[in-house]
């Protein structure tokens, strides 16, 4: 069943930030087309690795909430086993759920790559604040609702600054700023510092669902 929200938007954009987003999503389309028929391979040995390692699908679906609240279905390359409780029904931590190919995966950011897919369908950007559960709706406040004027994104300006050490909360705010002064000189700044965290390995992991045991087969379920 489709949630139906009533999303009231809450940015107002210059003149130049609206020919920019127009001009960004074009470039997102090329970008991501380009990088999946370069990197279809990649994807295609994780795709594998993945499979060989433990049952269940390469890629599963989690639904977050987009661009004006509009829930769409996220792609990731799956790192973690599909088992959530051992065979004495304890309940598996995250960590203990997951993977040799997907604590690689998620160290490359290789496990990021089917949200090229997601891009080419216009759910999400490559630079855009990062799509939080639906179960985080409740949890912002109005000025915070900024983050759904834009397509969320595969990084972000949150991403850079330290994601991992940051508060919930510390992160809606991060993206007041991102939303407020959009443009191309912060996304230049927000890609080329993406880059220099991926190849250092540093704060790369998406901690999103972090606390929510089975968090990833309970989402993929619900579509």
């Amino acid at each position: 069943m489709k949630e139906q929200l009533t999303y009231v938007p809450q940015a107002v954009f210059n003149k130049a930030q609206v020919r920019y987003l127009k001009l960004k999503r074009v470039m997102d389309f090329l970008m991501a087309l380009i990088m999946l028929l370069i990197l279809w391979p990649i994807l295609l040995l994780a795709m594998l690795w993945v499979k060989l390692e433990s049952k269940g699908s390469a890629i599963f679906k989690q639904r977050r909430p987009g661009y004006h609240q509009e829930i769409f279905s996220i792609y990731k390359l799956r790192t973690m086993r599909t088992e959530v409780v051992d065979k004495n029904g304890r309940a598996l931590t995250d960590e203990e759920r997951l993977t040799k190919s997907g604590s690689f995966l998620r160290k490359t950011s290789i496990d990021e790559l089917p949200q090229l897919v997601n891009i080419l369908q216009g759910k999400m950007s490559f630079i855009g604040p990062r799509p939080f559960l639906i179960n985080d709706l409740g949890t912002y406040s109005q000025e915070q609702l900024i983050r759904f004027d834009v397509l969320p994104g595969l990084t972000s300006w949150t991403a850079i600054h330290g994601r991992n050490n940051q508060t919930i909360q510390e992160k809606y705010n991060q993206e007041i700023y991102y939303v407020n002064h959009i443009g191309l000189k912060i996304d230049l700044e927000i890609f080329f510092k993406t880059i220099l965290l991926v190849f250092s390995q540093k704060d790369v992991e998406d901690h999103t669902t972090d606390g929510r045991i089975g968090a990833e087969i309970i989402e993929d379920k619900a579509d």
